[in-house]
């Protein structure tokens, strides 16, 4: 038995697994978000799309159908404006945003839907 082998936990760095997905506040924003608009029945359903470029949360109006947006966090944005985005499912960006918290804020969800 080797007494100099060491088991490795979570050997990821903190700063490094968060790039990667939205951080907790941000994910409790987005959440916050969606429990607003299921209770006035806009939206229905809600997915998770993870790449090395981009974190998606997905939002359906009804589970059938096609997505509505995407509220997606990009890991390393061209510009800083960039780093946060609403688009259709097409990609075509919606708005953006530096900070979360104001894009989502100041959206008018419903005027989106059109």
């Amino acid at each position: 038995m080797n007494k100099n082998l060491k088991l490795v936990v979570n050997n990821i760095s903190k700063d490094e697994n968060e790039r990667y997905f939205f951080e907790k506040k941000e994910l409790k924003v987005i959440l916050d978000l969606y429990a607003k608009m299921v209770s006035e029945g806009s939206w229905k359903d809600y997915g998770l799309s993870i790449s090395s470029k981009q974190i998606s949360f997905i939002v359906f109006k009804h589970t059938a159908e096609n997505a509505m947006y995407k509220i997606c966090k990009n890991f390393k944005p061209s510009n800083k404006n960039l780093r946060y985005l609403i688009t259709d499912i097409n990609g075509k960006i919606l708005k953006n945003s530096f900070e979360l918290k104001n894009l989502l804020k100041n959206t008018d969800w419903k005027r989106l839907q059109r």
